[in-house]
């Protein structure tokens, strides 16, 4: 499957992108366990995609100090 799905990331408004993030990231389970290879294929090149670009757009992105090591290790 070579097509792509959905708007190209780098078109989407923040908040459109974050919906979209949001909604892949939601839907991940249950494409992993019922979705065929070609969906399971096409889930993963979009979640890869939209990260990309978050992280593109948002390289500095905030970082919950309790999801490093250090933080986890403190509990």
């Amino acid at each position: 499957m070579t097509e792509h799905q959905g708007v190209p990331p780098s078109d989407l408004s923040e908040q459109d992108l974050r919906r979209e993030l949001q909604h892949v990231h939601e839907t991940r389970h249950t494409t992993f366990l019922h979705g065929s290879d070609d969906a399971l294929h096409a889930h993963t090149r979009r979640t890869a995609d939209l990260e990309a670009e978050f992280l593109r757009r948002f390289p500095q992105r905030e970082v919950d100090p309790d999801r490093l090591r250090e933080g986890a290790r403190q509990r």
